[in-house]
This record gives structure tokens, sequence and C-alpha cells, in this order.
């Protein structure tokens, strides 16, 4: 049967069973006491040659074999050297003995090798998935070298500096003090910053987890910028969380980022802090439309994501970083306010798309289809057919993008909890032992609700802790409630946060319901609204918008004089149809043969159909509230010129159109001035005319003709316009007349 060895045996190092045969399990016979002077007390030896060989082994083992215990003896068979001479033993015997240690020692070994290259150890036949998964990550760090050893960075004199952390769910900064070992030069330069190499000093684990990389603007810049960065990329972590969340083929993590300032050197200065990963730096997408040539899926896929998740609220580009652990990304929103000067607002958003190709992750998560134009279409053929080559392969059950409902309130504490523990992938994992927080910081995490904590050893930050009985429930079918994990998020005791402070924080992102990337439904949504639809309130209007002006300054153009005018008109009359008032009276006044004030040198071909197209959209704009729609409406209703195949001359909508335009003492646009732009006494007298001349759809009314023409004389003296008022009131006194008269 199996005979356990204890591995702090003092006999070595054997393997963990040894299988003894069942006849050498007796109980040896009574102990003799071992003296060193038998040997002196014993008769004068004689001439072994006198003696036959079983006598003198005989001899030899009476005299010189000490006691042993029965684990002693079964170590000695197999060859074990347990501190005894065992010169009793025959030739035959000692061959034998030594022959049994080299193979048990070769079988060692061998088993020493398959335990180190094993993701788990024998004993964890019993764990989770989830603690094998981690177990393995820990076994592949401690093999890790310290890839900055030989800058010997212990040499260096240690500072105190204080470091400041953003914690994105409370919106709070959280300070403490380290201390640090920094190089005096930079060992690389980027675009703006210069990057040092840092290590972080105390009681660590492993040497390459205190491995920083310490960057600094290279031109002076406000104290406020460095707190706006790690607050951008703090918050993009989130959206990878999110983006985990659903299941992707390959999970993403973005780096923990914070600041550390010297406070004891003058002026204090700031550096950004992140761990320092190894491997190879890409950039895959940029804040300006970039692709990388060697194009992959998930990052792409992930700022389409963030673009529909957040209902066109922001979109997360610029992705950069060691295979799925990515840094400095940058944040675009819908108003172009917060994260920098590199957000470019809603022209980030277009810039994205423009070149952006939807892969099999985005039909995966079940992101549309930004909608482009034929020509543009086809040019990104390049782009469709680098994404077969781009590796990465899906899952078969991905959960798609899903929003709540209107009227259901979501807890979102359960959701991003869920997200933060469930679904890291490896990359992540890694860098959370190695780049998010170090084993102080371990310590300083607080100590949340329903969250248990073992070992390092066990659980690294946001890994779920799953009981057997939990185990069992889940292989049964059976569901547990929810439990709120440790976020890397979290910042120190103090920071902790409760579910109901979660609840809030995240109550208003729960009810914002996915958008998607395609206009059919954003039309389709304000169709069915109940209130008139505003203008201007749609950011993915804004952005087709934006993509027509882009083709009209050349941007897409791959020579100066190729313009793809096609491409501006479709992009505008998206926009147009999003209730963009700009390209509304664009796709007016092109369609009406007018000059536009974008666009400019776009030419419509004109026919009965664009003119009915340009008064569709003329309509548009002045129900919108656009003054000078209105004036144009009015004008073209009172002379009957240009307004289609369907509508005719009307002195009922001339007046109704000239009284709207009256009361508008501000457009759309808020630079109206009543002195300057078609004056409020014009508008007066031309209605006081249709009333006193009457038809096409109007009652003559001389009386009611009389009152406009006062009312056009007292706003024409408003105006210093005296000349005009007194031809006002001359007016009114010859309509009063005509009433006489009748």
């Amino acid at each position: 049967m199996p005979y356990p060895i204890d591995d702090d045996d003092d006999f070595g190092i054997f393997p963990a069973f040894v299988d003894f045969d069942d006849s050498d399990q007796s109980e040896p016979d009574s102990p003799q006491p071992y003296n060193d002077d038998d040997s002196k007390s014993s008769s004068p030896p004689t001439d072994s040659s006198e003696e036959d060989e079983p006598t003198v082994v005989a001899n030899r083992r009476r005299t010189a074999r000490p006691h042993m215990t029965l684990q002693q003896r079964r170590l000695s068979k197999l060859g074990y050297n347990i501190g005894f001479q065992l010169d009793g033993l025959s030739e035959l015997q000692r061959v034998h003995s030594e022959a049994i240690s080299i193979q048990n020692n070769n079988l060692q070994k061998k088993n020493n090798q398959q335990i180190a290259e094993s993701p788990i150890s024998p004993e964890s036949e019993f764990m989770s998935p989830a603690k094998k998964r981690w177990r393995k990550a820990l076994k592949l760090i401690s093999r890790l070298k310290d890839p900055w050893a030989k800058f010997h960075l212990e040499n260096y004199k240690e500072e105190t500096v204080m470091r400041h952390r953003y914690n994105p769910l409370l919106k709070k900064w959280v300070k403490d003090s380290i201390t640090v070992k920094m190089e005096k030069e930079p060992f690389n330069h980027g675009a703006m910053r210069s990057c040092y190499r840092l290590r972080k000093t105390g009681n660590h684990h492993h040497k390459a987890s205190i491995n920083f990389v310490a960057k600094i603007y290279m031109e002076d810049v406000e104290r406020d910028v460095y707190f706006e960065d790690v607050r951008l990329q703090m918050d993009a972590k989130l959206w990878g969380e999110e983006y985990n969340r659903h299941h992707p083929p390959k999970q993403v993590d973005i780096f923990q980022m914070s600041i550390i300032e010297f406070i004891n050197r003058d002026e204090k200065p700031l550096y950004h802090l992140e761990h320092f990963i190894e491997g190879d730096y890409i950039k895959y997408n940029s804040n300006s439309g970039f692709v990388d040539e060697n194009l992959r899926l998930t990052p792409q896929a992930f700022s389409h994501f963030t673009f529909e998740r957040s209902g066109h609220k922001l979109i997360i580009v610029d992705v950069q970083g060691v295979g799925d652990l990515w840094t400095d990304p940058q944040i675009h929103t819908d108003d172009g306010l917060d994260y920098g000067s590199g957000n470019l607002g809603t022209r980030g958003f277009a810039l994205f798309f423009h070149s952006h190709v939807c892969n099999s992750i985005c039909r995966s998560l079940r992101l549309s289809l930004f909608d482009l134009s034929s020509k543009e279409s086809s040019t990104l053929t390049k782009f469709i057919q680098l994404q077969k080559n781009a590796g990465t392969v899906l899952k078969h059950a991905v959960e798609p993008v899903c929003s709540p409902s209107p009227t259901e309130k979501v807890d979102l504490t359960n959701l991003l909890a869920r997200s933060r523990s469930n679904t890291m992938s490896r990359a992540s994992t890694l860098s959370r032992t190695s780049s998010t927080y170090s084993d102080e910081d371990e310590d300083e995490l607080p100590d949340l609700p329903n969250t248990r904590r073992q070992r390092s050893s066990d659980m690294i930050i946001g890994s779920p802790v799953i009981s057997t009985e939990e185990l069992r429930n889940l292989r049964a079918g059976f569901r547990a409630p929810r439990t709120r994990y440790i976020s890397e998020s979290d910042g120190t005791d103090n920071d902790s946060m409760t579910e109901e402070e979660e609840r809030q924080r995240f109550q208003q992102m729960a009810n914002q319901t996915h958008r998607p990337s395609c206009i059919s439904h954003e039309i389709q949504v304000r169709k069915e609204s109940i209130l008139p639809p505003a203008m201007n309130d749609s950011v993915l209007g804004q952005i087709h918008h934006d993509l027509a002006k882009y083709h009209e300054l050349g941007r897409f153009a791959e020579n100066d004089n190729e313009i793809d005018w096609d491409a501006a008109l479709f992009h505008e009359k998206l926009a147009a149809e999003l209730g963009v008032m700009e390209a509304i009276l664009t796709m007016a006044k092109l369609n009406l043969g007018m000059q536009p004030e974008v666009l400019v040198n776009c030419t419509v071909t004109p026919t009965a159909d664009s003119v009915e197209d340009g008064i569709k959209y003329m309509l548009m704009a002045a129900n919108a509230g656009d003054r000078g729609s209105m004036l144009y409406m009015a004008s073209a209703f009172e002379t009957g010129t240009n307004l289609g195949k369907f509508r005719a001359k009307s002195y009922a909508e001339a007046v109704h159109w000239y009284e709207k335009a009256y009361q508008a003492h501000e457009d759309e646009s808020g630079d109206y001035d009543g002195t300057m732009c078609t004056p409020q006494h014009i508008l007066r007298s031309k209605m006081a005319e249709m009333y006193l001349e009457g038809g096409f759809e109007l009652d003559k009314d001389p009386s009611y003709a009389g009152e406009l023409y006062n009312e056009a004389a007292e706003d024409a003296m408003a105006a210093m316009k005296g000349k005009m008022a007194n031809k006002y009131y001359a007016l009114a006194e010859e309509a009063y007349a005509q009433v006489e008269e009748d």
C-alpha cells in the first residue's frame, strides 16, 4: 500500500507516494543496543581466508550493522543514504542498491519537472477552475526574472513621494506616501513625455512587481493636466471592465495610473506612474482615424462598443499597449469637453467611423453598422482583407450588448461587480498581479460587505472566491446570490462604497439605453417620439455632418482635386434627417439653387424632384424655428415661386409664416438682429398689404390692415426709421378709409 513521506523529512526530497511490499511491513525484532566498543570486546580476528564467504558476511552484519527503524530499512532498500555504513552488503547488493537509487532519483526529477510545468499542484484536483487559473498565473509570475536587475536601481537614493490615486467610482482622489528609487536620466522619450525607470521600495514577493515607469512632460504644462490624464485613463479602465462583462473573445485591461509628487524636491515635480510591462508596444488606432496596418479585431471592436454602450456619449480611441493591456487612451465626448486637448468631440467620432469596418467581434456583440456611402465602403476593402488574418477567434457564446428597458431599474452594483470579478482574461490576470496593485496595496483595500479575502497565493484582487458548496450548486444548475467583489479600482479603507451609494452613482448610466450606430434606429425613435423632435440633439447626426465637412476639406481624398462629393452629400442628407439644423439648411439651399454655407463648391442638378426636396428641407427648418427658413417660405407662398409640384400661391400660408417670423425674436442660431435681418416693420407691412388686397385663401380685411400698418410704424420708430414710420402711418389712414367706404 502507498506509504506517505512527509515533505519536511530530514532525509531529503522523496516521491509523494512510495509503494512497498506488504511483506516488509512487519515489526522488526527487539532492538539490540549498539555499542561502538563491540569490536574491542569481540574475539580476536581470524584470517578471513580461512573462513567461508557466508560466515564472513554474517560476521560483518552482526558487527557493522546498526539498529534501523522500519522506515530506515525501507529507505535503505531504495538506496538512500541514511547516515550508516552498509559495508556489510555484498557487492551484488551494493550494485542493486545503487541502481535503485539512480532510478529513484531520475523518477524524482521527472516528477518535479511535471509538477513545475503543471498549472496546478496535485492537491488542486479539488480546486475550482478559477482558482486553478490564478494558481497557474502565480506560478508563471514566480518564474519571471527581474528585467531591470542589470540597471541596479537599488544604488540610487531612496526618496519619499506623495502618491495621488483616482477612484473613478467615487470620483475622489486618494493620497498616500511611498518610497521610491528613480534613475537620474530618462531611458526613452515619447512624443510628449520622457520616461524614467523607477522602483518602489518595500517588502514585495517578486522584484518585477515593483518596476514602474515614471513619465514627465518635456514641456511645461499646468499641474492639472497630470490629474486630468489619470482621470481619463481610470474612466477608460471602467469601460474596459464593462466590455469584459459581455464576454468578448479576448478581454482587455487598461493600466492602473497614478501620480507621484516629489515633495522633497524643489518645485515638487509631478510624474505619471505606471507599471512596467515587457512586450511589443503597438498603437492599434489613434484619436484621428489611424488604424494599424497589422489590424487586430479587439481594439477596433472595443472602441465601437464604447460608442454604442455609452449611448453615443463618448468613444475610447487611441488604443495602444502590449497585447490587450493598454495605456494612454483618449476619450472623445459628444460635447468635446473634459479629457484634455485630445478630445476632438464628434469630429473624433467621425474620424474613427470613417476608417472602421465592423468585424466578427462587432457582429457577435450585435453592434450595428455605421452608415457609409458605397464608394467609401469600397475603399475599405483593404481593411476587410486584413481582418481575415487578424487572428482573433470567436467563442461559441458571446453575450450581445444588452440594455435595460426605460422602466426597468437596474442594480449596476452587481453588474459592475460581476464584470470586475468574473471576466478578466489571462492577460488581464497577469496585469493585475504585476501592474495593478503591489502587495502593499492589497492590505489597503477595503473590506467590503459579502466579501471574503484569502492569502495572496490563493486569490488575486478581483478574483471570485467560490466555496465547495457554491461550486456544487453551480454544477447542479443553481445560481447563488450575486456577491460584490473587490475591485482594483477601489481605493483605501476610507473609500469603500456601500451598495446604495454605487446604485445611486451608476443609476444614470444604467438608465442610458444602448443606441445603435445606424441611422434607421435614430429615425424611428424620432418618429415615435410624443414630443416634436428637437434640433441638434442627435450625436449621430452631428457625426455625419462632420464627415461631410471632412470630405469638403479633402481629408479623405487620395488627390487634392478628387473630392468625393457624392459621399459628402450622402452624409449631409443623413445629418439633415437626424435634425442637424446646419445640414438641413445646406440640403435645402443646394436643392433650391441657393448658396449654402457648407459644401460651398458642391452642386446639385436642378430638377423637379430636387426642388421638392429643397422645399421639404426648408419647411423642416422653418418648423424647427429657423427664422430665415420662415421668411423664405412666406415669400414663396406670397409670390408662388419655388413651391414644388404640390403647392400653390397662398396668402394665408404667407401670412402664417410672416407672423411666425415676427414672433421669432431669435432664430435657432441665436444671432438674429431685428434691425438688420429683415426688420420687423417690413414683416408687418407685407402682412398689411395682403390683408388689404385679399384673395389666395385670405379674406380681405382693410381694418386689420390699418392696424398692421400702425404696428409697422411703431416698429420703424423703434428702429430709428422716422421716414418709414411716417409712410406706414399714411398707409394706415388709407386702409381705414377703405373701411368707411365699404
